[in-house]
């Protein structure tokens, strides 16, 4: 007899195999995971691109649970990838309980998690490159890094970057461009593309002095017999989402116009296939990708957003891959008369249970992580809740940290900034200080106590609500809402610049903030040069220390309205 879960199942996969999961769906109703399944393709053409972007540090499986609320402003709301949980499953016809919602969404995360385990891992994703470099052969795969790799983790930071750029290698990535790179600083960024072995493009980066370009705005690569430029975008806000005084001397920003005529300069010189590697969030690219003609495929980063279609914006395939190494993009493509006749797309899961580890990548990650090993693995406390950090107001990791501000800094309101990458910790589980520091690991991590005004404190929430919520994507500068730690407040997406926020309320006793009072505030990553205090990862591991034992109950302290 079929019970309601097979029957929902098997009906999400057949829904899935029309949307062209293929394999992936029929995983999805068998509710077993086999490496062959995973990576079974039909391949298709010419050209095979294969895209990574944002795994921040992570040489390692992960446990990462998808965002719950991810809210798009102006046309992109309600559009993939604004959909989350339940909705996101119904778009995608993917069965709720299955390993694609596992991967996928936030839904019955914790529970899933421990039937299918962690999720990316270095090593298997070299095992899922070489895989389809092995069936395509290596003359058709075009392999590129998305940007923000060497950021994220204890050992990224110790070794300013190094690290991860050892352990790529053996990936041999032919391109990629970036974004917390930046914030290792000028000089150890040109030091570390030194040792790449292959190109980082960014078109939109130029000096300060000359307004020339800093890096190569593109490279051709011959696949398949067709012509391909790969163009770089790196982040384009670098100066205003991360400290200006760690790049003085560079420039950034969306620069569309240097994005169109970069591609007609490719074209010119030849290119059958024009690739746009971006690091400016989805909607962003979206955007981009409908005001200037000639791009044949965005591979999209920054936003970590994961989609298991390939969306088309006019002429332009956008390709999302996630974050943290949890899936690996794969677009075949068949290229004629200097055009996509036809394309096939699959969002590997990268499951490292079932993936095989590839021995060269699992040598170099054991060796780039061995001077770290005890101290990666000492445990601090325990949790007795899910932490993650993902959604646009909350994450329990974060409330975490801004009790950690509030009492260790004995503040009565805490500041966290909304940073998407930080691995979870499941309910019950040890608290490491890997833990800690792949919430808290960045160049700039000093915590400062200082005092607000209620007006103060109210022009930084809608700042930030800004950021977040414009109508227009060029004016999204990325990242979540800040996060708060006692406060309170209100929050209307939908009205304008300036009036999105409202009732703010101190929560340790009730009352109103008050604009002309002032309030003491403890936050960290301020992108002022000369702030004093703790690394944020000492003053959380002292916290729980102490605390040995932590529960974090669901914030209700944001209404959300004007969705």
């Amino acid at each position: 007899m079929t019970t309601r879960r097979e029957a929902l199942q098997i009906a999400a996969a057949a829904a899935a195999a029309a949307a062209g999961l293929g394999p992936f769906a029929r995983v999805m109703a068998q509710q077993k995971l086999t490496q062959r399944e995973l990576l079974t393709f039909d391949a298709l053409g010419n050209v095979t691109l294969l895209h990574v972007a944002d795994i921040h540090g992570q040489l390692t499986p992960v446990y990462f649970r998808e965002p719950s609320v991810n809210l798009g402003a102006g046309e992109a709301r309600g559009r993939p990838p604004h959909l989350t949980g339940k909705a996101f499953l119904s778009r995608f016809g993917i069965a709720e309980g299955s390993a694609a919602a596992y991967a996928l969404t936030d839904q019955d995360f914790a529970a899933l998690a421990r039937e299918y385990g962690r999720m990316g891992g270095l090593d298997r994703v070299a095992t899922v490159v070489k895989h389809v470099r092995g069936e395509r052969g290596a003359d058709k795969v075009l392999f590129l890094d998305g940007g923000d790799t060497w950021q994220g983790s204890l050992v990224a930071h110790r070794t300013r970057g190094k690290a991860m750029v050892d352990c790529m290698a053996p990936l041999k990535p032919e391109a990629m461009t970036g974004h917390w790179e930046f914030t290792y600083g000028e000089a150890r960024v040109k030091e570390l593309i030194g040792d790449l072995g292959f190109p980082f493009l960014a078109l939109n980066v130029r000096d300060t002095e000359w307004d020339e370009p800093v890096f190569s705005p593109y490279r051709m690569f011959e696949k398949g017999g067709v012509a391909v430029a790969v163009l770089g975008q790196a982040f384009p806000y670098q100066p205003i989402a991360n400290p200006r005084w760690l790049v003085p001397h560079w420039s950034f920003g969306i620069r569309e116009d240097d994005v169109r005529a970069t591609v007609q300069k490719a074209r010119r010189d030849g290119a059958q296939l024009v690739v746009l590697l971006s690091h400016n969030g989805f909607d962003v690219d979206r955007k981009l990708a409908a005001r200037v003609a000639g791009i044949d495929v965005i591979l999209t980063g920054h936003t970590h957003d994961a989609l298991p279609e390939a969306v088309r914006v006019g002429g332009t395939l956008l390709v999302a891959s996630g974050s943290s190494g949890k899936f690996v993009s794969r677009l075949d493509l068949d290229v004629r008369n200097g055009g996509i006749k036809e394309f096939r797309y699959r969002l590997i899961p990268v499951f490292a249970d079932v993936i095989t580890p590839d021995a060269e990548v699992a040598d170099a990650i054991a060796k780039a992580r061995a001077p770290f090993a005890a101290e990666l693995a000492r445990v601090v406390g325990r949790t007795e809740t899910l932490l993650f950090r993902r959604g646009n107001f909350n994450g329990t990791l974060d409330d975490l940290i801004c009790h950690a501000l509030l009492e260790e800094r004995d503040a009565e309101i805490a500041l966290s900034p909304g940073f998407r990458w930080g691995t979870s910790v499941l309910p019950d589980a040890p608290i490491t200080i890997e833990d800690i520091h792949n919430a808290t690991a960045i160049t700039y991590p000093q915590v400062y106590r200082q005092t607000m005004t209620g007006e103060r404190l109210k022009t930084v929430l809608e700042d930030v609500a800004d950021n977040l919520f414009n109508p227009d994507p060029y004016y999204q500068q990325g990242g979540d809402m800040v996060r708060c730690g006692g406060l309170g407040y209100a929050i209307d997406i939908s009205k304008p610049m300036g009036a999105r926020i409202s009732d703010m309320t101190l929560l340790r006793t009730g009352e109103p903030i008050d604009p002309g009072k002032e309030y003491v505030v403890a936050g960290w990553a301020s992108v002022n040069e000369g702030t004093q205090g703790p690394p944020i990862w000492d003053l959380v591991e002292r916290y729980v220390a102490r605390h040995g034992t932590v529960r974090i109950a669901v914030n209700a302290a944001v209404k959300i309205s004007g969705i």
